[in-house]
């Protein structure tokens, strides 16, 4: 039973863009290590942007200086 966890910033992903991602996920899962689709467990968690950071800094703080991680 594959259980996959996708975590990614509280930024407005739309339901479409998440059934996208499950169902891409579950296909590759399925097609690369054999797995049953019908045992394939996603799920995708929202983290606030004040709860993620990176190179010591909150991610709501960098995006208001106008800093993306493309941009570091």
């Amino acid at each position: 039973m594959p259980y996959i966890k996708i975590e990614v910033t509280r930024e407005g992903v739309t339901r479409e863009q998440k059934q996208t991602l499950i169902k891409g996920v579950t296909e590759l899962i399925s097609n690369t290590l054999n797995k049953d689709p019908n045992l394939t467990h996603v799920v995708i968690q929202e983290i606030d942007l004040d709860d993620w950071g990176y190179a010591g800094e909150q991610v709501s703080v960098l995006r208001e200086k106008g800093i993306t991680a493309d941009k570091k």
